[in-house]
């Protein structure tokens, strides 16, 4: 079965770093974390984020 992004139903504000971290494997934690730190040091994070709420189906 291949691995599908999508937004997760573990979400705090749309599901969208829970559906990648799920995508990765990774702990949603980390790409909160990574989405901050890419919002702080480049400001594009907010704009990534909302582009990926925007193209991301739901689960």
């Amino acid at each position: 079965m291949a691995k599908e992004l999508k937004k997760s139903s573990n979400k705090m504000i749309s599901g969208v770093a829970a559906g990648i971290a799920n995508y990765f494997d990774l702990d949603p934690t980390i790409v909160r974390l990574l989405f901050v730190l890419v919002t702080l040091l480049g400001g594009s994070g907010v704009l990534i984020y909302l582009v990926c709420w925007l193209i991301m189906p739901n689960r």
